[in-house]
């Protein structure tokens, strides 16, 4: 699908610019990490969830390539966890980096992921990605949770593992979002509400990935990083463009599968670290790191899709 090249520097352009304005907004007018720490909830707990729920109740899934996308996306994630954890063992990092290694080589930012989609391909790309993300989230969420219960000399808790996978607000929005598709969409009052909801959504995301950001963390155990970065960045959409070829996927679906596989890693997943036993200080310098080395890589990616 040729993709215009004015449409990927402006998605770009618009995307990176809200993340720039939020890491200026932290440091001047809204320092009070209280302020960050509300919009970060809202973000995950209300307005993401109505992006996807809209996104994916809005399509008609009798004709989409959900397997060809299943395949991909599930076949780029599970060789993508192989590759994070091999790579955490080569490095010789214990299991609490692990757990940060294995977030930062399958976990993706979903709010720029959107934004870059929409801009590049209208409103089938956003609908297409809510149908990718429903696949995605369940799967990375599931590997993440899995990675985190399995060593580190703690004992798998079957029902704390079910509860979290349960109440993940992502994995019901996808849930609502796929019931709603099966139903022949949101009423004609609900549907106007998750839109608005979901616009909010991407510019306050973006504004509180820039928040989130450290560039004092970018010293911590860079080689680790810079590792992590080119399996994210490069080596991931590059395993999903072989894969959606190998599943003969259209070119929507596969561009949308090689643009969110090449997102950076998810600004929540500090968030996550922290509160799961990971090495905190380790994510957040990957996160910031990713979305630095993302503007040059999203681009290269962008510039690849035109051709294809």
């Amino acid at each position: 699908m040729a993709l215009p090249l004015a449409a990927g520097a402006d998605a770009f352009a618009a995307s990176f610019g809200l993340i720039a304005l939020g890491a200026l907004l932290r440091r001047t007018l809204l320092p009070d990490g209280a302020v960050w720490a509300g919009l970060e909830k809202l973000v995950f707990f209300v307005l993401l969830p109505a992006l996807l729920a809209g996104a994916i109740g809005g399509v008609d899934l009798a004709r989409l390539p959900l397997g060809g996308m299943a395949a991909t996306i599930w076949g780029t994630l599970l060789i993508g966890t192989g590759l994070s954890l091999g790579l955490a063992r080569a490095l010789g990092h214990g299991h609490a980096a692990a757990t940060s290694i294995l977030q930062g080589g399958i976990r993706y930012n979903n709010l720029l992921a959107f934004a870059a989609a929409g801009a590049l391909l209208g409103a089938p790309g956003i609908a297409m990605g809510g149908v990718a993300t429903g696949f995605i989230v369940p799967m990375a969420q599931l590997i993440v949770t899995l990675g985190f219960a399995f060593g580190g000399g703690r004992a798998l808790d079957p029902r704390r593992l079910a509860r979290q996978i349960a109440l993940n607000p992502l994995l019901l929005a996808c849930a609502a979002g796929f019931a709603l598709a099966a139903l022949g969409g949101p009423p004609p009052g609900a549907a106007g509400l998750l839109r608005s909801l979901a616009q909010a959504s991407l510019a306050t995301g973006l504004l509180c990935v820039g928040a989130a950001l450290t560039p004092g963390a970018l010293r911590d155990r860079w080689r680790s990083q810079m590792l992590v970065a080119v399996l994210k960045l490069l080596v991931m959409p590059a395993i999903a463009m072989l894969l959606a070829r190998w599943a003969g996927l259209a070119p929507l679906a596969a561009a949308i599968a090689v643009l969110f596989m090449a997102q950076p890693t998810a600004p929540t997943a500090y968030v996550q670290a922290r509160a799961m036993g990971g090495d905190a200080p380790l994510m957040a310098a990957m996160i910031t790191g990713q979305h630095v080395l993302a503007l040059a890589s999203l681009t290269f990616w962008a510039v690849l899709l035109v051709g294809a």
